[in-house]
């Protein structure tokens, strides 16, 4: 198993991605916009496998009470195949977790769940 992306909420996506780029030579994918959500990402590589995805959502921040803020949103673990990321969901459901999404194809075409972990710790279990 390996770490795919870790996704952080920030209040200006095109400055994040500027700084991480000019500062930690960070390549960065298209922008992602889902029009629906108004939900905005990149995905920014550094040379290895894991990757770290910046998002921007309308009226999120870090006064935004009872939703996502600025700073940590989840966690993408890689399990390598849809059947790996089927199975894992369907345990940690058995063992009493919390299914928050998925399984499911997103509309950028991953094939993932969502699954409160420990401490509710939202993980994004991916093939």
């Amino acid at each position: 198993m390996k770490i795919d992306h870790v996704a952080v909420y920030v209040a200006d996506l095109e400055g994040a991605r500027a700084f991480f780029m000019k500062y930690f030579d960070a390549k960065s994918n298209e922008m992602y916009h889902n029009p629906r959500t108004g939900l905005k990402t990149y995905f920014l590589s550094f040379g290895g496998s894991a990757r770290l995805e910046i998002m921007s959502r309308p009226g999120f921040g870090a006064a935004h009470v009872g939703a996502p803020g600025i700073g940590y949103a989840h966690m993408s673990l890689s399990v390598g195949g849809k059947e790996a990321v089927d199975a894992l969901t369907e345990r940690l459901r058995a063992d009493g977790f919390k299914v928050v999404d998925g399984p499911r194809t997103t509309g950028d075409g991953c094939y993932e769940s969502s699954v409160a972990g420990a401490e509710g710790i939202l993980l994004e279990i991916t093939e």
